[in-house]
């Protein structure tokens, strides 16, 4: 398995961004050992502020194809996300699911509250101009 770890970055703002734990599951065998995985991983998430957003849900595919599940784990910060992940009590439980279905997860930190999508082309583009602000 490839595993890239990259710095965590923090970008200025109101709000410190939180980190997700994206999963993309396929071929999941529904077996006691999946049961036991979707019994015990809330408790393991606890102790790091981690908490379900979407699970097991099949999305609607406007571009593009899918197939399989998607599961979003919601973290306070990507730091916690990866403790949670190489904690003892996750990586316990782990091989339950890997060996009964084709994963693909990720971990990532998302943006501010208060984040504009013009941010990130003015930091690609210097000197485009600033970001049209929100008005609500």
């Amino acid at each position: 398995m490839t595993h890239t770890d990259p710095t965590p970055r923090r970008d200025k703002g109101t709000d410190a961004p939180r980190a997700f734990m994206i999963g993309h599951l396929r071929n999941v065998e529904t077996c006691p050992d999946i049961a036991e995985y979707l019994e015990r991983i809330d408790a393991t998430m606890a102790p790091y502020g981690g908490r379900f957003v979407v699970h097991g849900a099949r999305p609607v595919v406007y571009e593009g194809t899918w197939d399989g599940d998607l599961v979003i784990l919601e973290f306070p910060d990507l730091v916690r996300a990866r403790e949670w992940y190489a904690s003892p009590e996750y990586q316990e439980i782990l091989p339950l699911r890997t060996a009964h279905a084709d994963s693909l997860i990720l971990a990532i930190e998302g943006v501010r509250e208060d984040y504009q999508a013009g941010e990130k082309a003015a930091r690609l583009f210097p000197g485009r101009g600033t970001p049209t602000p929100l008005t609500r």
